[in-house]
């Protein structure tokens, strides 16, 4: 093996995070940290050891495959290492014989799949993604006879409902939720004394209180993106797509803050929309619906609605356009008859886009509104992540002055829900619009940038610290 290769992490948060002795390190707490790179190169720390063997997790495959994901920025690092890779087992195996291996836990059930298992460093990437059972019990397997004292190294962005939130209190400042910079990296000390944490300064404090636990150390070690230099060298822009969120999730993934929440008006503003007298000729247009099959009755007098948001494009200016909203409160068979009105209304030239449900009856009744709309162009859509996610591409176009509405009598209500989002006692609307948006941005739409450091050359200029060196244990 070339032992001349020379590694090291980045002056400050992620070099902190290498550096740290505690059994778990908690990294992150805002986007473009250069978290996933560091996760990866802590993975790096022990491979002359031929009996090392590290696990590090993301919730789906397809989130470890996903482009400029792990696996990508493990193939600029591990290569240098003369590791050589195994893509349809998801592992890495250095030139002593240790193994790297990138792992899912999509189900709850999946934690099983490691019982009986030894693993010397675990790693969760993105540790919020998974529950708190996942991580306590892979806890368990975080052992092994290679000589390497079993830890565990996690990412995360922030929170505030998570279980993870919980287990970070001490270091984020709970009345603005940002991380107090003085505690960051600060080692801290716990054991779980009939099913709750108790914490303390040391472990001899906690011996001493109960002398039959054997403590574990953690500490969280805040990071931004201002820490990432080579990163923002290499995509200077990326700080104009943080801006461009709205305002919670801007909070969360440019500012670190782990007690924002989602309320009336943090989405959408009335301030936001322009009201315009009709829309400009030649627009890409798309008619979504949200839809629901309920009649209002004594046992249920406010059931949702059937909402179709009807939004054209201009392709120059790139502005949106509302021109009408189709919504009402009707049974399966008096939604099918608003939805074939409305579409031989609107004209061939609009797409029909129908939110359905993936599994088999939806599919089922997918094919039959295809089947009734013939002739007109019908996108069935299953969707994609919570309404709040959803809504984040419209609400971020609505607060750059990008949604225009044509001044009309449903502008009122529209406007309503639309403010009362994601607290309202409907979003039926708000669906509406999101997945116009959505669809008409869905040849537009690319991953979200990576954490990586840049090119092989790139990651050797910037490394300079031997591989042999032990920082940890």
């Amino acid at each position: 093996m070339n032992t001349a290769n020379v590694i090291r992490p980045q002056p400050g948060p992620q070099e902190a995070f290498l550096a740290t002795s505690a059994d778990i390190a908690i990294y992150g707490g805002a986007a473009f940290g250069g978290k996933s790179f560091a996760l990866l190169l802590e993975a790096t720390r022990h491979t002359d050891n031929k009996k090392f063997g590290a696990v590090i997790f993301r919730r789906t495959t397809k989130m470890i495959r996903a482009e400029g994901g792990l696996w990508d920025t493990a193939e600029e690092l591990f290569p240098q290492l003369e590791a050589a890779s195994n893509i349809s087992g998801l592992f890495w195996t250095f030139p002593s014989g240790a193994k790297v291996t990138f792992a899912h836990l999509e189900h709850e059930k999946n934690k099983l799949d490691w019982q009986g298992s030894q693993v010397a460093m675990l790693g969760f990437d993105e540790l919020t993604h998974f529950t708190a059972s996942q991580f306590w019990y892979l806890m368990s397997r975080n052992r092994s006879g290679s000589g390497v004292s079993g830890y565990i190294r996690a990412t995360t962005n922030p929170d505030p409902d998570s279980w993870v939130a919980d287990l970070i209190g001490w270091w984020i400042d709970q009345n603005t939720g940002y991380a107090i910079q003085e505690r960051s990296g600060v080692v801290r000390w716990f054991v779980r004394y009939r099913n709750e944490l108790i914490w303390a300064d040391s472990r001899e404090e906690l011996k001493e209180q109960f002398p039959a636990l054997d403590p574990k150390s953690l500490t969280f070690i805040a990071s931004s993106y201002k820490d990432n230099k080579i990163g923002m060298e290499k995509d200077p822009t990326y700080m104009s797509s943080l801006d461009a969120l709205p305002q919670v999730e801007r909070e969360r993934l440019k500012m670190g803050n782990w007690k924002i929440k989602p309320a009336a008006g943090d989405y959408f503003k009335e301030s936001f929309f322009e009201i315009v007298e009709r829309e400009p000729e030649n627009l890409q247009w798309v008619r979504y619906w949200d839809r629901a099959a309920t009649e209002p009755s004594a046992s249920n007098p406010d059931p949702d609605y059937t909402a179709g948001v009807k939004v054209g494009k201009d392709r120059e200016t790139g502005l949106y356009y509302v021109v009408h909203v189709a919504r009402d409160r009707k049974s399966p068979a008096g939604v099918l008859r608003l939805i074939k009105g409305t579409a031989q209304a609107d004209g061939i030239a609009c797409t029909v886009g129908l939110e359905l449900d993936p599994a088999s009856a939806g599919k089922s009744e997918g094919d039959m509104y295809v089947r009734e709309l013939a002739g007109f162009d019908v996108r069935l859509v299953p969707p994609q992540g919570s309404k709040e996610v959803r809504a984040r591409p419209a609400s971020a176009a609505a607060e750059n002055g990008r949604i225009k509405l044509v001044k009309s009598a449903w502008n009122k209500a529209f406007i309503d829900e639309l403010e009362n989002f994601p607290k309202g006692a409907h979003d039926d609307q708000v669906d509406g619009l999101s997945g116009a948006i959505n669809w008409l941005e869905s040849n537009n739409v690319y991953p979200a940038a990576g954490e990586t450091v840049g090119t092989k050359a790139d990651v050797k200029a910037a490394f300079a610290v031997k591989r042999q060196s032990r920082l940890l244990h």
